[in-house]
């Protein structure tokens, strides 16, 4: 399961599905729909949350907004009310080793995506987000 903290218009289409596939499992665990992944690290900052549940929708609702733009039709009726949630801060060390993972991902998979984030200088958060100073998140699996 990859939860990024990246705004979702850096992946490619396989990556954006990937995405909302995972971001509705997530939200499965969450409301203790699944016994499966129910241990995974990347749901720890969702727990955290003075409103779990709220704050996954936040999530799938960034996610549904960058497919919306593509032309996508994602499910909306999949992710419930997002209502008020507070932003989860994500630290720049773990946005850097999420972007590092990222490159890597779409130069193997996805050359025109990999040359278009070439040239960003100034990487955006998903929406839920707000990017504070620190390392790689404590609940990240670090591969080298």
């Amino acid at each position: 399961m990859r939860l990024w903290s990246l705004h979702p218009k850096y992946l490619d289409t396989q990556g954006l599905v990937a995405l909302w596939r995972e971001a509705l499992l997530a939200r499965a665990v969450l409301r203790g729909k699944t016994a499966g992944y129910r241990h995974h690290p990347q749901l720890n900052r969702f727990r955290e949350c003075h409103s779990p549940r709220a704050a996954i929708n936040r999530y799938l609702a960034g996610v549904h907004a960058e497919a919306t733009a593509r032309g996508y039709e994602f499910d909306r009726s999949k992710f419930g009310s997002t209502g008020s949630v507070q932003k989860i801060t994500v630290a720049n060390g773990q946005l850097a080793y999420e972007w590092d993972w990222l490159m890597r991902k779409l130069r193997k998979r996805s050359r025109p995506a990999y040359r278009r984030i070439l040239e960003v200088s100034r990487v955006e958060v998903h929406p839920l987000f707000r990017k504070i100073r620190g390392p790689v998140a404590d609940w990240e699996i670090v591969k080298p």
